[in-house]
């Protein structure tokens, strides 16, 4: 899959880090969080490493109850 680039190089806006750590917290995936908000792997991830989120390829572990995003 290509990876979406409309919004490379653009600042990170508020809303988009919300976003960022609210499908982080739902253990979405690093590739459909890249396509949500239009950023390459490569920035999803080093995005969430500055903001001290923890991603993890939501196909090798399934989300239990009470399990928190550091932050």
């Amino acid at each position: 899959m290509p990876q979406s680039t409309r919004n490379s190089g653009k600042p990170w806006r508020k809303s988009d880090v919300a976003l960022l750590r609210r499908l982080a917290e739902d253990n979405t995936s690093t590739s459909e969080i890249g396509a949500k908000l239009g950023r390459t792997l490569v920035a999803i991830n080093t995005k969430a490493a500055e903001e001290g989120l923890i991603l993890t390829p939501a196909s090798r572990f399934r989300r239990r109850p009470g399990l928190r995003v550091r932050r």
